[in-house]
C-alpha cells in the first residue's frame, strides 16, 4: 500500500491560518479531500495521513470528521494542548476516534526550551498510553533540543517532519548533519522526507540541490525507519504534487522493491497502525 503520511486540509481563513503570508497566495485558497482524491489516484497513492496545520481542537474534529467521510483518509496527526494540566482527559476524549494516529505541536514556532519544558514533557509522556505518534515540526537549528526531548522518552514513538527543516537554500548542511546523525542513533525516532523543496530556492532548486540531504538521511535512518510525504499542499509554493513524488521515487529507485515499497508506504502502515 502505497501512503502520502504528510499532507493538509483547510477552508481558507486568513486570521486562523496567519501563517500563509503574500509570498505563499498559491495557499489561499480551500484545500480538501476531493482536491487531493485526484491527485492520489493519478499517482497511484492509496491513501494518506492529513496532519493539522493551526493549533486548535476544532481543526483537530475538522480532520477527524473528513476522514470519517474519507475512507482513503487513513489516518489523522492533531493536535491537542499538550501543555494542559488534564491533557489526559483530552486524550481520553480523542482516543474515541481510531483515526487520530500522532499528535503534534508547531514547536518551529516555539522560543529555545519549549521541547524541554517540564508540562511539555508530561504531556508526551501521556501519548504512549494512547497509542499516538507525537510528529516533531522544527528547524535545524532546534535538533539538538528535539534529540533530549526523544531520549527522555525512549519508548515514545517519534516521527521527524521534513527531515528536520535543513537550510538547503542557504547550502548549510554541517550543523544538521551532526544533530540529525544523533537523532537517528536513537531507535524510537522515524523520519519523513518530506518538504524538501520548500527548504530550498523555490524558483530554481534541482534534484541536485536535495541529493547530499537525501545521501545522508538514508545512511543514518535507512529504508526502514523513513516515509514518504508531499506536504501538499504547502509544496506547491516550489512545484506540483507530480514533481515531488517524482523525485523522491528517482532518488530511492536505487533500493530493491522491498525496500522501496516500506518507504513508500509500508513503514507508515506499521508506525501509523493503519488499516489496509
Amino acid at each position: 500500500m502505497r501512503i502520502d503520511t504528510h499532507q493538509h486540509f483547510w477552508k481558507f481563513d486568513p486570521v486562523r491560518y496567519a501563517w500563509i503570508d503574500d509570498s505563499m497566495a498559491v495557499l489561499k485558497k480551500d484545500f480538501l479531500p476531493e482536491d487531493l482524491a485526484l491527485l492520489l489516484k493519478a499517482n497511484q497513492i492509496d491513501g494518506c495521513i492529513a496532519v493539522q496545520a493551526d493549533q486548535s481542537e476544532q481543526e483537530t474534529e475538522f480532520l477527524l470528521g473528513l476522514a470519517k467521510k474519507h475512507a482513503f483518509i487513513k489516518g489523522v496527526v492533531g493536535w491537542v494542548d499538550l501543555l494542559h494540566k488534564n491533557i489526559e482527559n483530552r486524550l481520553e476524549y480523542f482516543s474515541k476516534f481510531k483515526k487520530l494516529k500522532g499528535i503534534r505541536h508547531i514547536v518551529q514556532a516555539e522560543p529555545a526550551g519549549f521541547m524541554l519544558r517540564n508540562d511539555f514533557q508530561r504531556g508526551i509522556s501521556q501519548l504512549k498510553s494512547f497509542g499516538l505518534v507525537y510528529e516533531i515540526l522544527i528547524y535545524y537549528n532546534q535538533l539538538e533540543e528535539a534529540v533530549q526531548l526523544v531520549k527522555n522518552h525512549p519508548q515514545q514513538v517519534f516521527v521527524l517532519d521534513h527531515l528536520g527543516k535543513p537550510n538547503i537554500k542557504g547550502e548549510e548542511i554541517i550543523s544538521w548533519e551532526k544533530n540529525i546523525r544523533a537523532l537517528a542513533a536513537l531507535p524510537n525516532v522515524y523520519c519523513k522526507i518530506s518538504g524538501v523543496i520548500t527548504e530550498a530556492d523555490w524558483e530554481t532548486w534541482t534534484y541536485e540541490d536535495l541529493v547530499p540531504y537525501f545521501d545522508i538521511l538514508f545512511e543514518v535512518f535507512s529504508t526502514k525507519r523513513i516515509l514518504f510525504g508531499s506536504d501538499w499542499p504547502v509544496c506547491l509554493n516550489a512545484g506540483s504534487y507530480q514533481e515531488v513524488l517524482q523525485l523522491v521515487e528517482k532518488y530511492i529507485s536505487k533500493f530493491s522493491a522491498k525496500e522501496q515499497a516500506a518507504i513508500m508506504g509500508e513503514n507508515a502502515v506499521k508506525i501509523y497502525n493503519l488499516k489496509k
